[in-house]
């Protein structure tokens, strides 16, 4: 199995350390997404035009909600629950608020203006995070290896893009704290 993707994406981040702590084979194909070549490359794969997207035997799965399932289906492993899901979709809501922000920004926009849209990403940005640090400690949430993972992914890509500030949020920097040691963690870091 093949999974495309950049070093600095959290969602593809997410899959490789699952991959990594569960000993599934994947060759990672870093692409430089902004690039002429590499970018055809992902299109191919994927016309949405987002990675990660998961190769195996010709079969292209997109996204990386798909692909946790369709690795876990794979493996034979449990499924992630409905509550656990629903977690999932928060810390994707989360991030995807970040990735528009991040953009906006190298576009040239000043984020900080008092404008619709990104008053409403700061919002999803801060409910969201501070849900989550409510949050982590239920069972559904403890339980899951691949929400860790995630929220791990997450609250990283946060620091290395110097988007927000969650250093407040005591149950977020003390995951945080403890995450950050794993072997995988420091194997898929962006920064290397």
């Amino acid at each position: 199995m093949k999974l495309l993707g950049s070093t600095t994406s959290p969602y593809v981040r997410r899959i490789r350390i699952w991959a990594l702590n569960n000993d599934i084979a994947l060759e990672f194909i870093n692409l430089d997404i902004f690039s002429q070549q590499d970018r055809h490359t992902m299109i191919a794969h994927n016309p949405a035009r987002k990675i990660p997207v998961l190769i195996d035997n010709g079969f292209s799965v997109c996204d990386s909600n798909s692909i946790i399932r369709y690795l876990l289906e794979k493996s034979d492993q449990p499924l992630l629950s409905w509550q656990q899901e629903n977690l999932l979709t928060i810390i994707n809501a989360c991030n995807d608020s970040l990735v528009e922000m991040l953009l906006c920004q190298r576009s040239g926009f000043d984020t900080k203006d008092d404008k619709l849209f990104f008053n409403l990403q700061n919002e999803r940005i801060a409910e969201t995070l501070r849900y989550l640090n409510s949050h982590l400690s239920e069972p559904a949430f403890k339980s899951c290896e691949y929400l860790n993972i995630s929220l791990y992914c997450l609250l990283d890509w946060i620091c290395f893009r110097e988007l927000t500030d969650w250093s407040q949020l005591e149950n977020l920097a003390d995951f945080y704290q403890q995450f950050s040691a794993k072997a995988a963690v420091k194997h898929t870091d962006p920064r290397n």
